[in-house]
């Protein structure tokens, strides 16, 4: 399932054939997503131009004259720019036609989503899906200390496990499976330790975890399990830089001991249980 760091490959790989270039013609195919795709986009996004593309979590959000494009990958959705000369291939949900170049949605299962927020309806912070999304971990209010006091003040009180602390996006948006593994062994926590024992000096090495991991996890361009390519076609390599997701049995990197897998909320978690004891 594509993540923070896939979302913002994405978001890199198409802006600079998009920025300032007008639309042509919108082509819905199958808009049967997650959400049906707005009727009226074919009749009001030609001649609007794209004046920049944002992020915030796991939407990519794409600024026209008169309103934002929401576009969410799913569990198995791409967007790639493409020659408009090129033939559609199955699972080709909707395109985007900029004269000779076209952007395409290709979303095998169909749990991805477009979406249309008009300016006059106001700030797109104010968007239902995006108003209870936690804090960006690249933001200034999650950098150095303020990145320990949002993870510290949000899991006081809370039994739940730290990864599916993590996980649920209220506190920091873009932590997904295999970044919760990577991050929680970076900081040294272990996955089942409850939120809310987490102490002060753990957050701080907790945030500043998340940050480096997820950092690394873009220059990688991402990670690919199975259908995750960018905008060019190409899978991510995060996945060779792994030092607990995906090896069970294998030696740590830092201490030898064989790395256990666990389940937690029905996903895999990977662990050193000597680098991150309980």
């Amino acid at each position: 399932m594509p993540e923070l760091p896939e979302v913002e490959v994405t978001r890199l790989g198409i802006l600079p054939h998009l920025e300032g270039r007008k639309m042509s013609e919108v082509k819905v195919i199958d808009g049967r997503l997650r959400w049906p795709v707005p009727s009226n986009l074919a009749k009001i996004l030609p001649s609007q131009k794209v004046w920049g593309i944002e992020r915030r979590g796991k939407y990519l959000l794409i600024e026209m004259d008169t309103g934002y494009l929401l576009v969410h990958l799913g569990m198995t959705g791409t967007l790639r720019v493409l020659p408009s000369s090129d033939p559609l291939k199955i699972h080709d949900r909707i395109t985007f036609e900029f004269g000779k170049i076209s952007l395409r949605l290709h979303d095998p299962r169909k749990f991805g989503a477009v979406l249309w927020h008009p300016k006059s309806k106001g700030p797109i912070e104010q968007f239902p899906l995006l108003q209870k999304l936690g804090v960006e971990p690249f933001s200034p209010g999650f950098a150095g200390e303020q990145g320990a006091d949002v993870l510290y003040k949000s899991s006081r009180n809370r039994s739940i496990a730290v990864k599916q602390f993590l996980l649920a996006g209220q506190a920091v948006v873009g932590v997904g499976n295999i970044y919760c593994s990577e991050s929680l062994f970076e900081a040294g926590i272990h996955p089942a330790k409850a939120a809310g024992k987490l102490t002060r000096p753990q957050c701080a090495r907790l945030a500043s975890a998340i940050r480096l991991i997820l950092k690394k996890a873009i220059e990688a361009g991402g990670s690919s399990l199975k259908d995750f390519v960018n905008s060019e076609g190409e899978p991510g390599h995060f996945m060779v830089q792994t030092k607990a997701y995906d090896r069970k049995g294998q030696a740590c990197k830092v201490c030898k001991t064989p790395i256990k897998q666990i389940v937690q909320g029905q996903r895999s978690t990977y662990f050193c249980p000597q680098c991150q004891k309980r």
